[in-house]
């Protein structure tokens, strides 16, 4: 009896919770559907028996609207390659080789992780303006700017996550394949990298929803080139000193949210053992 009631617990306090965090999702959406007099008048119904389209055709009609849209996913899969890749070749530096200093830089790597990225801002503003001068393709108002910056921020934690999948690896596997003829760049392309491959695609997504959701270094690096805003700049136009366009900036958020949610389906299964084996590690 006992073990059945914990079930059943258990099963309402993950219903609960899971409808606390699919509620504000579910009142994006509702908001985004109504029309702008149920928003105006501050109608609080959870539902709507009169949907309309117009928010979407208001944000779809913004200038340059498809333009932000593939800057966001240029920095956002930039930034998701070069990352993991990077923090991928580091983790297996820092497991499998020795070498002078690595708790050292592993400790770095540790404070890297816990400097709030506002204290951070103004020195790299004044930084990335400093590489424009000689380097204008990272400088301020390039995309480039973002997509180092993030980097930066996401191998950090990548390094971390990846660290204890390659070191659950044994090292009789890499003796073995050396035995087998197999160079070392062959065993971490052809060998290891499968195996972390799931670890590699959870730190994937973490990066991929951290670009692409920013905000602050956007608004921060790209000042008046306009064609090189990302697409949470583009919200901004509904943000108005006397009215906010509530119907608007929801709707724009329901399709910032759409790539998140594609990008997320497709590697779900490979995120969930990734974080299996991250807690194992």
């Amino acid at each position: 009896m006992f073990p059945a009631r914990r079930g059943w617990t258990v099963n309402i306090i993950g219903l609960l919770i899971a409808v606390a965090v699919a509620f504000p999702l579910y009142w994006m959406v509702l908001s985004a559907l109504k029309p702008a007099t149920a928003l105006d008048a501050g109608d609080s119904t959870p539902w709507t028996l009169t949907p309309s389209f117009d928010s979407f055709a208001r944000v779809l009609n913004v200038n340059n609207f498809g333009q932000y849209f593939l800057n966001s996913l240029i920095v956002a899969l930039s930034v998701v390659v070069l990352s993991t890749l990077f923090a991928f070749l580091a983790a297996v530096a820092v497991t499998r080789y020795n070498f002078k200093m690595r708790t050292k830089l592993l400790i770095i790597i540790l404070v890297a992780q816990m400097v709030p990225v506002e204290a951070l801002t103004i020195p790299l503003f004044f930084l990335f303006r400093n590489f424009g001068e000689t380097m204008p393709a990272i400088g301020l108002n390039h995309l480039g700017s973002l997509i180092l910056v993030h980097v930066g921020f996401s191998i950090p934690f990548a390094i971390w996550m990846l660290r204890g999948f390659v070191a659950a690896v044994p090292l009789e596997l890499e003796e073995a394949a050396k035995l087998d003829g197999a160079s070392s760049f062959r065993f971490v392309r052809s060998v290891l990298f499968p195996l972390v491959a799931p670890g590699v695609v959870a730190c994937s997504v973490f990066a991929f929803i951290s670009t692409w959701n920013d905000f602050l270094f956007a608004k921060t690096f790209i000042i008046s080139a306009q064609e090189n805003s990302t697409l949470p700049m583009a919200l901004l136009t509904f943000f108005k000193p006397d009215q906010n366009d509530w119907g608007a900036i929801m709707a724009g958020s329901v399709i910032m949210t759409i790539p998140v949610l594609i990008f997320f389906i497709a590697v779900q299964r490979k995120l969930v053992s990734g974080l299996a084996g991250a807690v194992k590690g």
